[in-house]
């Protein structure tokens, strides 16, 4: 059975929950609860395994704090065994319009400090990450407060609807592959 790490950044705790930043973590829950399994604590992250269609997932919420999710994404690849072209990210993004998502198989931290902990832990750049865009309409030098920020009301349909995507997105990568996945995500536009 091919077994992959399906990894969903944000910070933990409830003062972080339904933030731009969390997106991670809403992605991998709905692939989680889609799949009908539950998440339970376990060594630097929020775990479960999901069994579908011949391959395992193994779904993880870091709970480091964003700037140190490389921990624990190094250590479930080494404890479950799992090579980094079975790896993905699941990250928001301030560079891509909120109507945008965007697979890559590799590629610079872009100032994102959950993806810098993971080149760190992980010693390259060589690993998928689904980037979900959250724009940039905020004011100079409130970056931090937009990022950490709740989704606007008028935003809810279209997080909703890309979230249901991303899912369908991790499920593509897993059964065909990274390209053809790339090529469904990378076109999209939703809403506006």
């Amino acid at each position: 059975m091919n077994k992959f790490l399906i990894a969903g950044l944000g910070n933990p705790g409830a003062e972080y929950d339904g933030t731009r930043h969390n997106i991670g973590f809403e992605v991998l829950d709905a692939f989680v609860k889609k799949h009908q399994a539950v998440m339970h604590s376990e060594r630097l992250a929020e775990q479960t395994e999901i069994r579908w269609k011949g391959k395992i997932f193994v779904c993880i919420k870091p709970t480091t704090y964003m700037n140190l999710s490389g921990k624990a994404i190094k250590y479930w690849m080494q404890k479950e065994g799992i090579a980094i072209e079975s790896i993905l990210i699941i990250v928001d993004e301030l560079a891509i319009p909120l109507e945008k998502l965007r697979l890559r198989p590799t590629g610079s931290d872009g100032g994102h400090n959950g993806l810098k902990s993971i080149q760190e832990s992980l010693q390259t750049d060589q690993y998928a990450r689904l980037r979900f865009g959250i724009g940039n309409n905020y004011q100079k030098g409130k970056q931090v407060e937009w990022v950490l920020g709740k989704w606007h009301e008028h935003e809810r349909d279209i997080v909703q609807t890309k979230i249901a995507a991303c899912v369908q997105i991790i499920e593509s990568f897993a059964l065909e592959g990274l390209s053809a996945a790339m090529n469904k995500c990378n076109n999209l536009t939703f809403g506006g």
